[in-house]
């Protein structure tokens, strides 16, 4: 069937969507070009595209989706009338019409509320999708014979579903189908939605671009110029260059200029500087031959533009001529920044932050709430239009829109303005759907956003340290804001002058620390103080493919006097990316005077081993606490749930009133960086008072060639402790006075890294320095180990060791071993910021006195690697020194290695430790110190002795048979197998070398052992078992407030202590669930919809008004009645047959 034919028969169906949509979509197939639907089959899991694909609602529910195609589009379908409305005999059934109408008539306020009600349906359904479909790019609403309405989320979200491509264009008309290009577009949403994202033309665009300006840079650099005037240079010439592509300049004119003087270089500079001073003010420019609009704006303040020649003409050309409106601000600005920057050039397009990952914050921190006020006013507005109030209604609508352009969002870390634009768009597509909603009541204008009340740059706050990405992030607004009307209405000229307002929105300053004064610090002798530059490496002189720190990258050293924290600007919203660098770094990177000034200034507030980004965190919080900003979302190292930055979290989670996490994702990849380590962060998003939360698992990363990772999030909905989990708050766990005093982190040696001598020798190089030969020599190079040691190949090294000895007594007795020390290790320390490791030079970093007194008095001990995919545990003999990547134990029975290695504790070491990068990470701390041990009596602590003594004895009696396997191996194998998965020839064997087969079958036996122990069933899921231990834990913590300690070695902890004695212990199979507490019924129409909205999805299932009400004290059911049908009429609810509602 051809267009023609096919707008010809559906332009005159009648108005019954279930009648005709399967062969109206199944005709339009046939006019794209594409693949018919397939028949449904009887499981729904398999069908990717079909019509009425059967799906179950959160509630219940089983609902049939009109059209669906796997990772493409839903699709709803209704059908309008072009017949006007019914009349008042028509609906007494009197001379009733002989066509039959069907979702309202087209073009009024009742067909476009219901065919918002359709979109809401079909986000529901995708909503309902199995979660290994994802969420679909595109929803399409359609019309049966008139148009089809589309929508895009291409973060993979679920969560921001807004016109496309824009909302001037996002209708497409029955009759547009004539056009080969809308038909390509809808080919595409049926066939390859992603490639209709804009981002992955403007992705490459952008980077092409900035490859450009960065060669112009350089080239001008060597020419002599500075690279700050080259900079500011390159920005008002990029701006300008896109200026000209948006139509704000008459058509090609800047390039014609830069073309007309490529043969007169000389003079290049002048036209560009007259042409910059026009721009400034408005008026005829001579250069260009036109009239120039005024721009105004800083940016202009000073026009000077260096001498240029003819290459660099040439290179100015060919940026003019690129194609500025595919630009993509949210990553523009990094990538101009690192063109900019001589250090960062040579790693251009390499480290940017993709626009989806900036999304997943933006949206649940600023986009989501508003989104959720805007349905309120449509719900209200609804409420009132039904009660015959139109002017009301209209103006419920107005209100919001005062509301979304008075809004304020502060990014107190803003860099080049990622954030803020990506917020700007978004802030702007809202206000597309509030003033065509507003145009639809009589006398209102269509869509108009030149000027007056509108959502400007104005609303985007910011402070940045970096004075040149200040700069970048001003004009990276201004573009965002022009592109914005330039794709909405195909030009930017619409806008009244002058184009670049001076909003001053955007700060040059510090965000976290004020001071009344900065003086020059000044060493003991009286001389300027200076400090390494915190970046610069040079190579080592022992080896030289080892980087360490250059002594002569120095910059000037400060102390600060009277410092306090920064204050921030008032926002309703706060959302960024503060920096990253880690509490032990500061010092080093940011210098001795700012890391103390900052935390003097905050040192009630945020202890002093958080890193740097928990400052910003803090702040945020303590404004969202206090009422002066409603929600802020801020990106994190993946640390901030470890002890150091977690203490920040909790404390303002358990303050009153206290903060909630009502969005988090612990493990996240950030920086798109191919070449270098992999970035990882965490996200949370904090409101005031005490809420549920969505916290957000990583379950799919595929790497991307432009646009980062392809991330694909589950969620779960609950309370999110500060340890970033949902369930049992295992962070909240008290430390037992039972595990004191036996935990430790290894060794830190702090010596050269890569391939340069350090305090680690080999065997042979110990036999040199004395091993065998001097006396005592065993004592000062012990054997070692290191976590690589233990679960991959040991590569039985010795360690220098003059633990207790000054260096004088230890080039006295062991001269050979001091000057190895003192050759290529003092030359390491000397740079280091710590005085303490400074000065003691010839000792470890960080000796471990309390390990060394723990372990003494037994034969071995138990030792697990820190950071590492596998949690096992062994035991080491007592005479080893353990290295710092290493967690020890020291406790030598082989009960103690069962417990540890048993399910229970791995399953509860995955939730209390932390996690580097992708890896999880053991603490004592937090880890052990809270863990409960159960309370086994004799011949149950007997049954786990012996299970975890055989586990240890097979693993190193395979070992021992097999040098090459390592332990990694074997517990990949072991992992495959718990997985079902097929084991590959290498893994086979492994399989065969490390009878993994057996130590599976040990696990298991041992897993039952300690089960039985406890007193709980051995196949209990992996949050029960959470639950049980949290209140066994709370339970054993109350016991030792009493006064009664189940002290794992006595003999060591407490000598006076007696035997532990078992108990047992009843634990509940789930924490006790506090009643719930009704919310007072809200005055305003629009609060007390947004709370019965809130109210139906926490019941998660359908409900009727009378059950809805009883949420809310002095709420009368009719009332709750008449908000829940506003609700469902606009597709934000769903209505059942049963007259029951469910989101």
């Amino acid at each position: 069937m051809n267009p023609t034919d096919f707008i010809a028969k559906w332009r005159a169906s009648g108005a019954s969507e279930r009648s005709n949509y399967a062969l109206f979509f199944s005709e339009l197939a046939d006019v794209l070009g594409v693949p018919r639907p397939d028949p449904a089959t009887d499981t729904p899991e398999a069908d990717g595209y079909v019509i009425d694909r059967v799906v179950t609602t959160e509630s219940g529910a089983t609902n049939y989706i009109d059209l669906y195609r796997r990772a493409c589009f839903v699709a709803e379908a209704k059908q309008g009338s072009d017949a006007p409305e019914a009349t008042e005999a028509e609906k007494l059934g009197m001379d009733a019409p002989k066509r039959r109408r069907g979702t309202a008539r087209r073009g009024t306020r009742g067909w476009e509320t219901a065919m918002q009600k359709a979109k809401g349906q079909a986000r529901r359904y995708a909503r309902a999708l199995p979660e290994a479909d994802g969420w679909p790019p595109f929803l399409m609403v359609v019309d049966v014979g008139y148009c089809f309405d589309l929508y895009a989320d291409f973060s993979g979200q679920g969560k921001a579903y807004v016109s496309f491509p824009n909302q001037q264009s996002y209708r497409i008309m029955l009759e547009d189908l004539e056009d080969e290009e809308v038909r390509e577009t809808l080919r595409r949403v049926w066939m390859e939605p992603l490639a209709l994202d804009p981002q992955r033309r403007s992705v490459a665009a952008t980077r092409d671009l900035a490859k450009k300006l960065a060669k112009l840079a350089k080239s001008l650099e060597d020419a002599g110029n500075e690279s700050d005037a080259v900079a500011d240079f390159l920005l008002r010439s990029l701006f300008t260059m896109f200026a000209e592509d948006v139509k704000l300049l008459p058509e090609a004119s800047f390039s014609d200029l830069l073309r007309r003087y490529r043969d007169r270089p000389e003079t290049a500079s002048k036209a560009i500087r007259s042409l910059w001073q026009t721009m400034k003010t408005g008026g005829f420019d001579g250069g260009i031959g036109d009239e120039v609009r005024h721009f105004n704006g800083p940016l202009f303040d000073d026009p000077s533009a260096p001498e240029l020649t003819s290459p660099q003409l040439d290179l100015l050309i060919e940026a003019a001529d690129a194609v500025w409106t595919d630009v993509e601000p949210s990553i523009f600005g990094t990538l101009i920044e690192q063109a900019l920057n001589p250090i960062e050039r040579h790693r251009l397009g390499a480290h940017y932050t993709p626009r989806a990952y900036v999304e997943r914050l933006v949206v649940p921190t600023v986009v989501e709430p508003l989104r959720e006020e805007w349905e309120a006013a449509q719900a209200a507005a609804q409420l009132e239009e039904d009660a015959g109030n139109e002017a009301a209604a209209r103006d419920e609508l107005v209100a919001f829109h005062r509301r979304l352009c008075s809004v304020r969002v502060l990014d107190p870390a803003c860099g080049t303005a990622n954030f803020l634009y990506v917020t700007l768009e978004h802030l702007k597509r809202l206000e597309g759907e509030v003033l065509d909603a507003i145009a639809q009541y009589p006398g209102q204008q269509t869509l108009d956003m030149t000027g007056g009340l509108t959502v400007s740059p104005g609303q985007l706050l910011g402070i940045e340290f970096n004075a040149r990405a200040a700069s970048i992030a001003r004009v990276v607004l201004y573009i965002g804001y022009l592109q914005w009307h330039y794709r909405t209405f195909g030009n930017a000229d619409r806008l009244d002058a002058p184009i670049l307002r001076d909003y001053r929105t955007i700060e040059h300053r510090d965000a976290v620390l004020d001071a009344a004064d900065r003086e020059p610090a000044y060493d003991e002798q009286g001389n300027r103080a200076t400090r390494w530059d915190g970046r610069t490496m040079k190579p080592n002189p022992a080896d030289p493919t080892e980087l360490v720190p250059d002594p002569s990258a120095r910059v000037p050293a400060y102390r600060y006097v009277d410092p306090k924290p920064a204050a921030w600007p008032e926002a309703e919203f706060l959302v960024g990316n503060p920096p990253f660098v880690g509490s032990q770094k500061m010092r080093g990177t940011l210098g001795d005077g700012y890391t103390e000034a900052l935390r003097s200034a905050y040192k009630d507030e945020v202890p002093g081993s958080a890193d740097l980004v928990m400052y910003w965190w803090h702040k945020a919080a303590e404004a969202v606490r206090e009422g002066s900003s409603e929600r802020f979302g801020l990106i994190t190292t993946n640390s901030a749930h470890q002890k150091h930055n977690r203490a920040v979290i909790a404390n303002h989670l358990g303050a009153k009133p206290p903060l909630s996490l009502a969005f988090a994702v612990r493990d996240h990849p950030w920086t798109y960086d191919p070449e270098g380590a992999a970035v990882r962060i965490a996200m949370t998003v904090g409101v005031a008072g005490e809420v549920d939360g969505r916290l957000a698992t990583v379950v799919r990363e595929e790497r991307t060639d432009e646009l980062g990772q392809s991330v694909e999030l589950a969620e779960r909905v609950g309370a999110v402790w500060s340890d970033l989990a949902i369930g049992a708050d295992v962070a909240g766990a008290a430390p037992l006075e039972a595990n004191r005093d036996l935990s430790f982190m290894g060794v830190k040696l702090v010596q050269p890294r890569g391939n340069v001598p350090g305090f680690t020798v080999t065997q042979g190089k110990a036999r040199d320095l004395g091993l065998g030969a001097v006396e005592g020599a065993e004592a000062v190079l012990p054997r070692y180990r290191s976590g690589n040691d233990v679960t991959k190949t040991n590569r039985d090294l010795r360690v220098i060791d003059f633990f207790g000895m000054t260096a004088e007594a230890a080039r006295e007795r062991f001269p050979d071993a001091y000057q190895h020390v003192l050759t290529y290790v003092k030359p390491f320390r000397d740079q280091n910021g710590r005085p303490s490791r400074r000065e003691n030079w010839w000792l470890h970093g960080e000796s471990l006195p309390a390990f060394r007194q723990a372990v003494a008095g037994i034969s071995r001990y138990i030792a697990t690697v820190e950071t590492s995919k596998h949690r096992l545990f062994t035991f080491l003999d007592a005479d080893i020194l353990p290295d710092g990547g290493l967690i020890l134990v020291c406790l030598d029975d082989a009960y103690a290695l069962g417990v540890l290695s048993s399910r229970y504790h791995v399953v509860w070491a995955l939730r209390a430790g932390g996690r580097l990068e992708d890896r999880p990470r053991y603490n004592p701390t937090r880890t052990f110190q809270p863990f409960p041990f159960p309370a086994a009596d004799k011949a149950q602590t007997q049954r786990i002795r012996e299970a975890g003594e055989a586990v240890y004895r097979q693993r190193e009696a395979r070992r021992e048979a097999h040098p090459s396997l390592t332990l990694t191996d074997v517990y990949n194998v072991l992992e495959a197998l718990s997985d079902e998965r097929e084991l590959t020839k290498k893994e086979r064997a492994v399989y065969e070398a490390g009878a993994v087969g057996v130590l599976r079958e040990l696990h298991a036996e041992l897993d039952a052992a300690v089960a039985e122990a406890y007193g709980w069933p051995n196949d209990l899921e992996d949050a029960e078992v959470i639950e049980r231990l949290v209140a066994l834990n709370a339970e054993r913590a109350e016991e030792e407030a009493l006064g009664r300690v189940r002290y794992l070695r006595p003999s060591h902890q407490n000598p006076d202590a007696g035997d532990q004695a078992g108990l047992d212990i009843e634990v509940a199979s789930k924490p006790k669930k506090a009643s719930a507490k009704k919310e007072p019924w809200p005055r305003s129409t629009r609060e007390r919809i947004a709370a019965v909205r809130r109210a139906v999805e926490r019941l998660d299932r359908p409900a009727a008004p009378k059950e809805v009400a009883k949420s809310f004290s002095r709420a009368r059911a009719d009332d709750v009645a008449d908000v829940l049908d506003a609700l469902d009429a606009l597709g934000h609810l769903h209505r059942d047959e049963e007259g029951r509602y469910a989101a």
